[in-house]
């Protein structure tokens, strides 16, 4: 009963499961910036269940607030774009820590004229069952935002009506 209690202050102050995501194409570049903002405490659960080893960090005002290099293959995995058909890597910018929330800048070459793009966000979907990671694409005069969850993972987004004017 006295670990229940806890628990149950804990889910009371944060009950939802949710990440944001922006994806944003650079016009006139290869380039996307690519910024996330999840949870931290959710992050460490769903590192360890990825990873197997448990890992945390303290905020003691340095610019290394996690391991750059463990942060960006967490988030190459779990974080999918294909710009037409083809796979794009991020490299990790920077990450900030504040009142429980982790935000993430990223950044990924694509093609200068992408047709079409794919998003695959699997950040927690094997940790909550109602887990929805909002994205939300900005490409040119395109910008849709969608909820993946984990019953749906990926949407495609074409995008030659747009350059072509239809």
């Amino acid at each position: 009963m006295i670990k229940i209690i806890p628990l149950c202050i804990w889910l009371f102050f944060h009950p939802v499961h949710v990440t944001m995501t922006s994806i944003d194409h650079v016009t006139g570049t290869d380039s996307l910036k690519v910024f996330i903002r999840m949870y931290y405490d959710d992050f460490l659960l769903d590192y360890k269940l990825s990873d197997g080893n448990e890992i945390s960090f303290e905020n003691s005002g340095s610019d290394k607030l996690f391991p750059a290099d463990l942060m960006t293959n967490y988030l190459n995995e779990k974080v999918n774009i294909h710009i037409n058909n083809k796979q794009l890597k991020g490299k990790l910018l920077d990450l900030t820590l504040a009142d429980n929330e982790i935000s993430i800048n990223l950044l990924y070459k694509s093609e200068r004229i992408p047709e079409n793009i794919t998003v695959r966000n699997l950040i927690m979907t094997r940790l909550y069952a109602d887990q929805a990671n909002m994205t939300i694409i900005r490409i040119d005069d395109f910008e849709e935002g969608v909820k993946l969850t984990p019953d749906k993972t990926e949407q495609t987004f074409s995008l030659k009506q747009i350059q072509s004017g239809g």
